[in-house]
């Protein structure tokens, strides 16, 4: 392996025209690492950094799928809310979390994911348990509104870390993590809910303020532990051996024009802010969203209103999200090992518009029960994909750290559509909302198509160049001839 001296970086060949690998979208370096010893330190990462990640999450998106659990144990009457108000403490909530998901992920750039990701776990922690001691509507807000802020960039601040680590085209059976969190909480949140439930009132406590107290027992004690895990940077995580962390900084070296200095550049803001890939994919992701945000807060609403028993209704949802991971799982390796990302995203808008439509089209519980399990084979696959599409083409990292969490907002812009399509009124079926986001999935389908496009376009205008001898187009980043965009 190639040795690197940190006071005189590796060098290379700038007379020798760079090698495009087009399959993989990156230029071939003359930095050479032995592929066993890269393998071994990315293992590490694995084994010590993704659990940590499917960790956190799954602790996050336990608290906010119990939100509609504890709905079904009677909030909204405990509270004295009515209609829309349960969609609105949604809705509020959403808007912290468009405002600061890119500070956070900036926040992970420069500080680091133990000390920027440690914060944000604190301080959920801390919302957690207010949750339980809410008494009204207002409160109800606020407390929302921190924990929404606390968790804004906790996703994509992953997603961030783990660019800095993996290989383009394998980053997205790592950026899973959210999807198959919210997979295990929705499947665990409803086995734990409907433990929580069976206890009843105690203690002058309500069955659903026992949720979020238990809740926040087990975040702090687990997410504690997993905490101590998360390394600073890749390069210098405790966990690596000196041979280890000397191939990572290697790979740094060799993906410096994917990567970038360590210093933040303001020069990629604008940038990030104009690039016409991230406002396509943005705007896509927002329509595919609207469908995932609003099955994540609502599904137990939903089995409810087709009919079924209160008590049924918490592990009715398990075997649904069950089903979701073992396909999430499944597309994501799919698309890694092909290296296809717009082909499996547009698949995946089918299931979930039938899924929706099934709801729509029947009064029977069983086939709306039914529709839950088609849609679910889609749903989780789109988002993952479609950030680890967005992650893994922008290039450098400070262009990344703008333009990803940017395109991610409008997924959660999404949120105030999605929390205000189930309003307790509109019960048993909620037809409004099912139709809703059916249409908006198709729709989808189309914009990533639309995006895959564009991108295919860039390509071959890049091809085109290096087939006629030219060695720039004038551009940096991931639009210069150095790389070629994942489709």
């Amino acid at each position: 392996m190639a040795e690197l001296d940190m006071k005189h970086p590796v060098k290379v060949d700038e007379n020798k025209t760079p090698t495009v690998d087009y399959a993989v979208g990156d230029v071939l370096s003359d930095i050479y690492i032995d592929p066993e010893k890269e393998r071994a330190a990315l293992r590490k990462f694995d084994i010590y950094v993704f659990p940590v990640s499917v960790i956190f999450i799954v602790l996050a998106s336990l608290d906010r799928n119990n939100l509609g659990n504890a709905r079904v144990f009677g909030l909204e009457e405990d509270l004295g809310l009515h209609d829309r108000q349960f969609g609105t403490i949604n809705t509020l909530s959403s808007v912290c979390t468009i405002l600061f998901e890119l500070p956070w992920v900036l926040a992970v750039r420069h500080f680091g994911a133990r000390a920027a990701l440690g914060t944000a776990f604190i301080s959920w922690s801390a919302c957690t348990i207010g949750t339980a001691f809410i008494t009204n509507y207002g409160q109800a807000i606020a407390v929302r509104m921190l924990l929404n802020t606390a968790e804004a960039g906790l996703a994509q601040g992953f997603a961030f870390l783990f660019s800095t680590i993996y290989p383009r085209e394998l980053i997205g059976k790592r950026v899973m993590s959210t999807n198959l969190a919210q997979c295990i909480s929705g499947a665990f949140g409803g086995l734990f809910a409907y433990g929580v439930q069976t206890m009843g009132t105690r203690n002058g406590l309500a069955a659903w303020r026992w949720l979020f107290i238990v809740e926040f027992c087990f975040t702090i004690f687990v997410g504690g532990i997993g905490w101590l895990f998360l390394p600073k940077a890749p390069e210098t995580a405790w966990f690596l051996t000196a041979e280890e962390k000397e191939t990572m900084c290697l790979r740094k070296q060799r993906d410096i024009l994917h990567r970038g200095p360590d210093k933040f550049d303001r020069k990629w803001i604008k940038p990030a802010l104009t690039d016409p890939f991230v406002w396509m994919i943005g705007l896509a992701f927002f329509t595919s969203s609207v469908a995932i945000n609003g099955f994540g807060v609502f599904l137990p609403t939903i089995i409810q209103g087709l009919g079924f028993a209160s008590l049924k209704v918490n592990y009715m949802t398990i075997p649904v999200y069950v089903l979701g991971a073992a396909s999430l799982i499944t597309q994501c390796y799919i698309s890694d090992r092909f290296k296809r990302r717009g082909a499996v995203i547009c698949g995946c808008c089918v299931p979930v518009a039938i899924g929706y439509l099934m709801a729509v089209g029947s009064a029977n519980p069983n086939v709306g029960y039914a529709g839950m399990f088609v849609l679910v084979l889609g749903l989780y696959p789109i988002s993952t994909l479609a950030v680890a599409w967005v992650t893994s083409n922008l290039a450098p990292d400070d262009k990344r750290s703008i333009g990803m969490p940017l395109a991610y907002s409008f997924a959660n812009i999404s949120n105030v559509v999605s929390s205000q399509l189930y309003p307790s009124g509109q019960g048993p079926r909620y037809i409004q909302g099912n139709a809703v986001s059916a249409g908006l999935t198709a729709v989808a389908g189309f914009l990533y198509g639309a995006t895959w496009w564009f991108l295919w376009r860039r390509n071959a205008q890049k091809q085109k160049l290096l087939a006629e001898g030219a060695t720039t187009n004038g551009k940096e980043g991931d639009q210069s001839l150095d790389s070629m965009y994942i489709l």
